[in-house]
């Protein structure tokens, strides 16, 4: 599994050109203890569509790089890209089939707020900012529903795993996530 997520984490690692690059813009006020602090970027981005246009043109790039790092060290059968963003940065050329794992809006809020100790409103602006969800349903090759149990979610991604084991394309791209 390649995660965009651990991958966004990693390039703004303390001493790594992409936080020098942000702190150079915003200051050190950007930073808890030498590290991003993440919650406050969020809010400036989200309050700032040029602001949020200029990280995602510095990250983007180091995180594709980062990730297709991962992917091309891969041995398994098949590689899983965990990747949000992956249909509104025209990532879907990369991989074979396209994997959805949905819940309904209100649980994605619920969810997101929890994780990552924000607002509803800023949880709202991340989804907004993000392709509709029909759309993202549309263009998926498979579709998870996780909003029942963890053992249900196993379940199912378990039938799936055997399904890809069995289709047998997976040779050099990665069937990824959003």
């Amino acid at each position: 599994i390649a995660d965009a997520d651990i991958a966004a984490r990693t390039v703004v690692e303390p001493g790594k050109p992409a936080l020098q690059a942000i702190v150079q813009r915003y200051g050190k006020k950007i930073l808890i203890n030498g590290t991003l602090d993440r919650q406050q970027l969020r809010a400036i981005i989200f309050a700032d569509p040029e602001a949020r246009r200029w990280l995602e043109s510095l990250l983007h790039p180091l995180i594709q790089q980062q990730v297709l790092h991962e992917l091309d060290n891969t041995r398994s059968p098949y590689a899983i890209l965990v990747a949000p963003l992956m249909l509104e940065a025209g990532h879907k050329v990369w991989v074979d089939r396209l994997l959805v794992v949905d819940v309904p809006e209100q649980t994605q809020i619920d969810r997101t707020t929890i994780r990552d100790q924000i607002s509803e409103e800023q949880a709202r602006q991340i989804i907004n900012s993000q392709m509709q969800r029909e759309q993202r349903i549309s263009q998926a090759d498979d579709v998870v529903d996780n909003s029942g149990s963890l053992e249900k979610l196993h379940q199912m991604l378990g039938k799936l795993h055997e399904h890809y084991l069995d289709l047998g394309v997976f040779k050099e791209k990665a069937c990824r996530t959003t």
